[in-house]
């Protein structure tokens, strides 16, 4: 997350995001000249108004910032003890896997667990957590002991709690869902084509919630494409302009990768994709939120961490 909405601080955030080589997996010094002279001088000013939009005022913070807090107190309140400290760090931004790290170390924390919150595996994502921690323990003359919980895309109280929030939003809204997108962050598809195994793990979160939930046709799409190239489809963005041609013109959204809800959650998909579906002749639009700090998401990292402990 950046540290906040200003030209600077978005700037800063992009820079260290899109230098990692494993989100950007093409020539480095051909990427360097390019994110530097043209991207750094004219994306901050677009991802800055989007984060506006979005932005906790009251906290001065994003949203992914809060509920990634709240997640860390909440587990704290279940887990935590005088031998257990449960801490949170962001993968670009602050507070830094770095610093979190360091102060753990400084605490006399001899054992460490690290949850990344991607429930489906991607090079991008969980193994760019995995990089930076592995780095931080190579500064390091003494070391902790590790151990990193692998991806979560199947687990019963994953999907259990994916449905709840499916039938939560159900019962509130006055009109009856004609399909369901599930949408997830893509990836270009030459990612996919070289072994990475995070669109299958997409699809199986979603057969997984088709299994128990038959009420309303459920679809996968891919979002947040960025680039010429070509990414996973098809693109939640293309599919939402399309289904009201389609006769699909009440629609549900899910975004069952993100554990809390942030800019593409809140201004890709409930702002700007419920204009294109609307505006496109949908006729009624909601997002499920993400399950965020919700009791049964909590109950599902809580048991994920404990199998570690």
């Amino acid at each position: 997350t950046p540290d906040s909405t200003n030209w600077w601080d978005i700037r800063k955030y992009l820079k260290e995001f899109l230098s990692d080589r494993r989100v950007i997996e093409v020539n480095p010094i051909i990427w360097q000249v390019i994110l530097n002279l043209f991207i750094l001088t004219f994306r901050p000013s677009k991802t800055a108004h989007a984060y506006k939009k979005i932005w906790r005022k009251q906290s001065n913070e994003s949203p992914l910032l809060y509920f990634t807090k709240r997640q860390a107190e909440e587990l704290g309140n279940n887990i935590g003890s005088e031998n257990i400290i449960v801490d949170f760090a962001m993968r670009y931004g602050n507070p830094s896997i770095n610093s979190r790290l360091n102060n753990l170390k400084d605490k006399g924390c001899e054992n460490i667990i690290i949850l990344p919150l991607y429930p489906q595996y991607a090079a991008a994502t969980t193994a760019t957590v995995c990089d930076e921690v592995y780095r931080t323990l190579m500064r390091m003359r003494w070391q902790p002991s590790l151990q990193i919980i692998p991806h979560y895309e199947s687990e019963p109280l994953y999907i259990d709690a994916l449905i709840k929030s499916i039938e939560k939003k159900i019962k509130e809204i006055k009109w009856k869902p004609d399909l369901i997108i599930s949408s997830y962050h893509g990836i270009p598809k030459s990612y996919f084509e070289k072994g990475d195994p995070y669109h299958c793990y997409c699809q199986k979160t979603t057969r997984l919630m088709k299994e128990k939930f038959n009420k309303v046709e459920i679809q996968t799409t891919f979002q947040s494409r960025f680039g010429p190239q070509e990414w996973l489809t098809p693109y939640t963005d293309k599919t939402l302009e399309d289904l009201p041609k389609k006769g699909v013109k009440n629609l549900l959204v899910i975004c069952p990768g993100f554990a809390s809800d942030c800019v593409e959650t809140l201004e890709e998909i409930n702002i700007q994709g419920r204009e294109s579906f609307l505006g496109n002749g949908g006729k009624n639009f909601d997002l499920i939120p993400c399950l965020n700090d919700n009791p049964d998401h909590i109950e599902l990292l809580d048991e994920l961490i404990n199998r570690y402990i």
